[in-house]
């Protein structure tokens, strides 16, 4: 490991770190536009001059200069000092002056840099250089003659989204960033380029002229638009909430956000329930409270006691399981149910239809065979860990239809019998493996005996070993993993709830289930007015992921927790508070009257929920038929921008479904 000195400081570095990395490492600022911490070096801002002895008596990129024993690393010398007003002053040479009118203005590298390393005041004085602008699509907004061709988003489109829709043309003062043909950006990871943008060029179309960093109340949440479990920021100002970021999670999302997560909040203001409603003469009419309240307890009094079932929508979180199921459970009730479009495997063990290599561990596999999932879609930051797996020679099979997953696969056919007469190319692949895995999606959940057989494989190929879990099944809803620890399983799944003929059905936020087996009285407890809440007797207006504090666990079984950065509109209510109210009305009292006495009775429960981070389920797979038959025809997400009420009453999600996935052409006006 290198010894170098910075600034009179001794440092001892890694092997292969470069001098920028070093002088961070000694507790220096080394200020930057082109270099990333997770893309490519490309040294051509060289904003990160230092003076480097021994070596030429100039000034030095320290992101492209490896650290090496001996050197002596100067920071705050005149030369490095004068090298830096340079760059800047080159820089600024035809920037425009329109920090007033720019969205990055309070958050831009560019801002912050000249202040800190400019020298105060330019000597060009001939005209500027201007750029037309660029059509990115509905996610980026484009004013490139505020661009300095750092050309992040060019390396982050290849490097990380694996789409090649973003380049340079032209050369010297000539070049120019665009998307070549001036299409949209066809990724659902594109809005990252913002973020790393350093100055105004790149920013957010749907967030534009809405407000400033300062205006903005800054919340901690999950999001809930996929289960990873992206830890973001929601910015609201007021009762609304303006745009959602990414926080940093090295273990989840590293620092990205898939488009979804980022821009589904202009949805959370739009087809709102915030009134109670109740079936009057086969419509659905406002109510009060009370009156909704007395049309469920009018019901319940009909009908049989424990003829009560409780289905659990993708975006719910853990507190409302867990009451409702106590409600039901006090009703003598257990028909519990969340996986809402049908699917049935064996929950026994929670470990077999767990992620069990985690999100972060999956970029060490070297060999991974997908079955059934097309992760691009159902966990675009799953699919990036993926993809860097694959960048660092892991082999890649794919059982299903094939998809562009931005990397290379070798597909195998839809015919999922291939799991049982496994052929040579993949066999010897998983022999020769040093922590193989396999990845089982939505699909191949679905198709009969593939679950089986994939623990078979898992078993034969020996997946588990000391210090390595390859077998993962990839969940899409965000409630998934914390209702199969609550007991949301019933056997049979849907059908199974659906033959016990329930005369009470509590859908909470349950949008995707199919109603018509169903004879059941529905009283619907969610925050959108969508399909759930058009089938239902009883609407009762409830909160958003936005809208409460609440517990989620992520795919990989990762409890995590969320704070409320707003509350819910009109007479809303949070769901928890809900279910407490009326169980008074029904004579079954819950027994905890605070949100903390609900979390704390969960907790006492299932201990696992009661704690963040990694629960522990163990390794104990269950014995299942291990015949697969039939073809995975397609896969579950059939647009990945629509998948959820919050996502479809979302006018940029409508739009990036009409534009990027169908082609439909829209007309932009003229700035």
């Amino acid at each position: 490991m290198p010894k170098l000195t910075v600034d009179g400081v001794e440092v001892e570095v890694p092997a292969g770190a470069t001098v920028l990395q070093a002088c961070e490492i000694a507790g220096k600022e080394i200020p930057r536009f082109c270099y990333h911490e997770r893309l490519s070096i490309a040294g051509n801002c060289r904003m990160c001059l230092v003076e480097v002895k021994p070596g030429p008596p100039k000034p030095q990129a320290s992101c492209a200069l490896p650290a090496a024993d001996g050197q002596e690393v100067r920071t705050d010398s005149a030369m490095v000092r004068h090298a830096r007003e340079g760059v800047m002053e080159f820089l600024l040479i035809n920037h425009p002056l329109d920090c007033p009118i720019c969205d990055q203005g309070g958050e831009c590298d560019l801002q912050d840099q000249s202040l800190a390393y400019g020298k105060g005041h330019s000597r060009y004085d001939e005209n500027k250089r201007a750029v037309t602008e660029k059509y990115m699509g509905p996610i980026v907004k484009t004013v490139m003659t505020r661009c300095i061709q750092c050309t992040r988003c060019i390396r982050f489109a290849e490097e990380v989204a694996g789409v090649e829709d973003i380049g340079a043309i032209g050369r010297g003062e000539q070049m120019q960033i665009t998307t070549y043909l001036e299409h949209a950006i066809q990724s659902e990871l594109s809005g990252n380029v913002v973020d790393l943008c350093p100055v105004g060029a790149l920013t957010s179309k749907p967030y534009a002229f809405e407000a400033r960093p300062w205006e903005l109340r800054k919340t901690p949440a999950i999001d809930v638009m996929d289960a990873v479990g992206t830890n973001i920021r929601l910015d609201s100002r007021g009762r609304q909430v303006l745009r959602a970021l990414p926080r940093l999670n090295e273990d989840v999302n590293e620092e990205w956000a898939s488009d979804k997560t980022r821009h589904a909040v202009d949805g959370l203001v739009r087809r709102r329930l915030d009134r109670p409603f109740v079936r009057r003469g086969g419509e659905l009419e406002p109510a009060t409270w009370e009156e909704a309240f007395a049309a469920v307890g009018k019901k319940v009094a009909e009908s049989h006691a424990k003829s009560v079932a409780v289905i659990a929508g993708d975006l719910v979180d853990c507190e409302t399981m867990y009451a409702a199921k106590t409600l039901a459970s006090s009703m003598g009730s257990a028909l519990l149910e969340g996986r809402q479009t049908g699917l049935d495997y064996d929950t026994s063990s929670l470990s077999a239809v767990n992620f069990n290599s985690t999100i972060a561990g999956i970029e060490r596999a070297d060999v991974i065979l997908l079955v059934g999932t097309n992760p691009r879609w159902e966990a675009p930051l799953v699919n990036t860990r993926i993809r860097k797996a694959v960048r660092k020679g892991a082999k890649l099979f794919a059982v299903g239809p094939e998809v562009d997953l931005t990397y290379k696969a070798d597909w195998l056919g839809r015919d999922v019998g291939v799991l049982a007469r496994i052929p040579k190319a993949l066999r010897e692949a998983l022999e020769g493996a040093e922590r193989p895995a396999v990845i089982v999606g939505g699909a191949g959940l679905k198709a009969e005996g593939v679950l089986g057989a994939a623990l078979a494989l898992a078993e034969k190929f020996k997946l588990v070993r000391e210090d390595w879990n390859g077998f993962n099944v990839l969940h899409m809803a965000a409630s998934r993993m914390g209702g199969l620890m609550l007991g949301y399983a019933h056997a049979g799944g849907i059908a199974g709830v659906a033959k016990a003929k329930p005369e009470i059905l509590f859908m909470l936020g349950a949008d995707e289930l199919d109603t018509n087996p169903f004879g059941a009285y529905k009283i619907y407890i969610g925050h959108h007015g969508d399909s759930g809440a058009a089938a239902a007797d009883v609407v009762l207006p409830g909160a958003s992921y936005a809208e409460k504090p609440a517990t989620y666990v992520n795919l990989e079984g990762r409890v995590q927790r969320s704070e409320r950065a707003v509350f819910p509109p009109g007479d809303a209510r949070e769901d928890w508070a809900i279910l407490r109210a009326l169980s008074d009305v029904l004579g079954h009292r819950l027994p905890f009257d605070s949100f903390e006495g609900l979390r704390a009775a969960m907790a006492s429960e299932v201990p696992a929920l009661g704690v963040e981070g990694l629960a522990d389920y163990g390794w104990a797979p269950p014995k299942l038929a291990a015949k697969p038959k039939g073809e995975i025809a397609g896969y579950p997400i059939k647009d990945f921008y629509l998948t959820n009420a919050i996502c479809r009453a979302s006018p940029t999600m409508q739009r990036c479904s009409a534009e990027i996935l169908h082609g439909q052409e829209f007309a932009e006006a003229a700035e």
